[in-house]
């Protein structure tokens, strides 16, 4: 897949397994390698063209994460926990396919994160509400 790639395409894994990038090929492949354009990004040009890699082919949540994998996991894990109780309450009403969780369920765990660190969220004006839902004054 790595030759049909864009220009500029990003590559990241965020599974379980170191494996599940074939960096060795991507290696073979590329005329030349940049090592750390950016802090935790490699640059491979193949055929003239830019693959980026970020975190070496690692779980980019944890070894391109700031802090403590403890503090980074565990809206991973709270998310998880949320959608697997999610899927479960709606077995009967959903296929199978592919979902994306309902933001209710994301802004709840955001929420209860920032809590934990004592972080409290603006309410938005009036004004604010307005710009943002308007295409009129919006940009």
């Amino acid at each position: 897949h790595f030759p049909l790639m864009q220009d500029g395409a990003i590559v990241c894994n965020s599974g379980h397994f170191d494996s599940e990038i074939n960096i060795e090929a991507l290696a073979n492949q590329a005329e030349k390698v940049n090592k750390q354009v950016r802090n935790c990004v490699d640059e491979y040009i193949l055929n003239g063209k830019r693959i980026y890699l970020l975190a070496e082919g690692r779980l980019v949540n944890l070894a391109a994460a700031e802090g403590h994998p403890a503090s980074v996991m565990d809206m991973s894990f709270a998310t998880q926990a949320l959608a697997s109780k999610w899927a479960i309450e709606n077995k009967n009403n959903i296929e199978h396919k592919v979902y994306i969780l309902p933001d209710k369920i994301e802004d709840y765990i955001a929420r209860l994160k920032l809590k934990s660190m004592n972080i409290q969220i603006d309410k938005l004006t009036q004004e604010q509400i307005e710009y943002l839902t308007s295409w009129e004054i919006g940009t």
